[in-house]
Parts: C-alpha cells; sequence; structure tokens
C-alpha cells in the first residue's frame, strides 16, 4: 500500500520566472502526530531523484531514502515532531511536472511545463503545509537540492519557519555543478530516443542518455577516497556480472565492465531509468543551475528577513559537487544575519552522499540541533 498523498496547490499556482500552473498537486508523505497548537511539524524537502518516501509506514513498510534518521527516538523524532516529506514539484512520483497531464490539452506537459525554480518548490512546499492548517514549521529541513530549497524557503516565506537545517547544499550553483549538469543534460538530450522531448514513456525514451547522466553523477555523489577504500581494482561481484551480461547488449565484446565499480555504476544507472523521466529530470536539473539566493538581495539582509530563530548547516569535507566552502559561506552569512547558528564540518569520506551513508554522524549533528 502507499502512503502517498497529494495536496491541490492555489489555482493557478503562479511561478517564479514568469507564467502559472492550473490545477497543480504536490505529493508528500507524513509522520508523527500535530500538535493541538500545529507548532511541532517539520517541513522536509528532497534532493534531486528521491519520493517522498523518507521512513517507512504502517501503510508502506518499505525502507525510505532517510529511514534511519526519522522515526520514534531518532534524530528527526516522530514521538516530538510532525514530518512531512513533499516530492518536489517538477519531479514524477505524484507532483505535477513535465511528465503529468496538461488540463488543457489531455496529453503529457512534456516542454510545454513552464519553468520551474527552486522557490518555487520552497512554495509548494509550503502551501503543503497550509493545507494541513500549519502556518509557521518548527523547522525546515533539506539535503542536496533540498538545501537549495531551505534557503529559497528562507528568502521568499520569511517568518514562516523557526528554524532551518541545510546539508551539503547551496545559496547559488558553482560553476563546477553547472559545467557537470550540462553534460548531463546533453547526454539526455543528445540521445535520439529523447525525440525532442516528445518519447511515448520513459521505458522508450532516452534510456542510453539517462544511463550516462546517471553515472556521471554518481560519480561526483562519492569521493575518490570512498571510491579506493569501497572497490580498490575489485573485479566483478555477482552483482556486477548481471551488469555486465546486461551491458553486452550495448557495447562491443571486450568492452563491458570488468571491474566493481563499473558494475556498481552500471547498477545504479540501470535502476535511475526504470523509475525516473528524462524531462522532469531536465528541468530540475536547470532550476538546480539557475538558483541564485543572491537574487533576493544581499544575502545576509534576506536571511535577517527571513526571522529564523537558529540554523544548522552541515558540510562534508570530501564533497566536492557542494563543497565545503559553500556550507561555510552559508553558515557565515545567516551568522551574519543575527540568526543563531551551528556549522557541522563533517570529516566523512563517502562525499555528497555521505548524509544517505554516514548516519551517525548525521544523526548526532541533527539531533543535537533539534534538542537543543
Amino acid at each position: 500500500m502507499s502512503a502517498v498523498k497529494t495536496a491541490a496547490l492555489p489555482n493557478p499556482f503562479a511561478l517564479w520566472c514568469g507564467g502559472s500552473l492550473p490545477d497543480a498537486v504536490v505529493a508528500y508523505e507524513s509522520w508523527g502526530t500535530l500538535d493541538a497548537a500545529r507548532s511541532n511539524a517539520i517541513l522536509l524537502f528532497t534532493g534531486l531523484s528521491p519520493t517522498a518516501h523518507a521512513a517507512s509506514t504502517p501503510d508502506n513498510r518499505d525502507p525510505g531514502w532517510w529511514e534511519q534518521m526519522i522515526g520514534p527516538g531518532r534524530a528527526i523524532d516522530t514521538d516530538q515532531y510532525f514530518v512531512i516529506c513533499i516530492n518536489s514539484l517538477g519531479s514524477c512520483f505524484g507532483s505535477t511536472g513535465p511528465a503529468s497531464i496538461n488540463p488543457a490539452t489531455g496529453a503529457a506537459w512534456r516542454l510545454d511545463f513552464p519553468e520551474v525554480a527552486v522557490e518555487d518548490i520552497a512554495r509548494s512546499g509550503y502551501e503543503v503545509a497550509r493545507s494541513l492548517g500549519i502556518d509557521q514549521l518548527s523547522a525546515v529541513v533539506g539535503p542536496s537540492l533540498g538545501g537549495m530549497v531551505v534557503m529559497a524557503f528562507a528568502a521568499c516565506l520569511p517568518g514562516k519557519a523557526r528554524r532551518l537545517v541545510s546539508i551539503s547544499g547551496s545559496a547559488a550553483a558553482s560553476p563546477f555543478a553547472i559545467a557537470l549538469r550540462s553534460v548531463q543534460r546533453e547526454a539526455v538530450m543528445s540521445d535520439p530516443d529523447w525525440r525532442g522531448g516528445q518519447y511515448v514513456n520513459p521505458l522508450q525514451g532516452p534510456r542510453a542518455g539517462m544511463r550516462i547522466a546517471r553515472k556521471l553523477g554518481t560519480i561526483t555523489y562519492r569521493s575518490a577516497d570512498e571510491w579506493r577504500s569501497r572497490f580498490a581494482r575489485s573485479g566483478l561481484g555477482e552483482r556486477g556480472l548481471r551488469a555486465a551480461q546486461q551491458a553486452s547488449t550495448r557495447v562491443p565484446k571486450g568492452f563491458g565492465p570488468r571491474f566493481a565499480v563499473e558494475g556498481y555504476l552500471e547498477a545504479q544507472a540501470e535502476r535511475f531509468v526504470r523509475i525516473f523521466d528524462p524531462n522532469c529530470y531536465l528541468y530540475l536539473s536547470r532550476a538546480m543551475d539557475c538558483f541564485d539566493l543572491s537574487s533576493h538581495g544581499e544575502p545576509s539582509e534576506v536571511l535577517a528577513r527571513a526571522g529564523l530563530e537558529s540554523a544548522l548547516v552541515i558540510g562534508v569535507e570530501s564533497d566536492f559537487l557542494f563543497s565545503i566552502d559553500e556550507q561555510a559561506w552559508i553558515a557565515a552569512q545567516l551568522d551574519k544575519a543575527g540568526v543563531n547558528t551551528q556549522f557541522a564540518r563533517l570529516p566523512c569520506i563517502e562525499g555528497h552522499d555521505a548524509f544517505l551513508v554516514d548516519l551517525p554522524r548525521f544523526d548526532a549533528a541533527v539531533r543535537g540541533f533539534l534538542n537543543a
């Protein structure tokens, strides 16, 4: 069974870059109990690709993408907080996006979908909370793209959150990240099966381009030290052999995977192309490139207007996609804004994906902040 619910957005929903969306919805899941004052809600934003299923529920026992962080007695304690996780506007797991039906035509939006911005994801998340009768959130939390979204939330919705937790995010995409994502998008759009965005469904769409894009992303989500300690030059295991067999239909004999790390990339790519819509990927990728907190004004002044009581910024020293210097800059701007700010500089070797892997360190940082 699914625990996913949907909340209707104001109709039409005005977009940051212009235009609007009719009949838009956002998918979400929730955990815990909202208190009588409606003051204990935490709004969680995701990275680019996850669903709203951050933790298991009685209706869906499958582990969520942050299973060990959310629940009774965990860092985000559902005995204390009512937690809402949304699927980003523009994504493909229940929220309105390019794969959704355009009510004006009865067909999928595809590239007729208007440009979606990080600010729109922030505002749509707040509208979900508001649909549940919540005016002000106890905290907004987000990793990766979600870390960018919580910064946009502070800029666009002053006074609507008391606390902020930004994890491996960015106040503006770095040139390195923009360059990487531009190559990923080119891989998708240069695949003949993309058909100018008019593919029939993802399984008949630009699978080769999406595989390359996902492999490139996966490489940057970890660090060189983590790749070395995890795989070294090991040969293919059982999963890698399966990946090699699948790859054998795409590459000439002798050029398929031989090393364990290649098998891992094959498995990650194969899973991704089965679940994620290519056009949604393009839209969210571009939204990340275009976000810049300074477009709202001088950053510390913007954050001063946000009305935050406190903030936690978590960065990982081995993250070269969203660098530790970017996290330090965010923390400095919050501090300059007069916000009581903690900066957790974590020595994890897992790179950008550390928030999904090195859970004891993230548990300690988040738990300590929320309990302070």
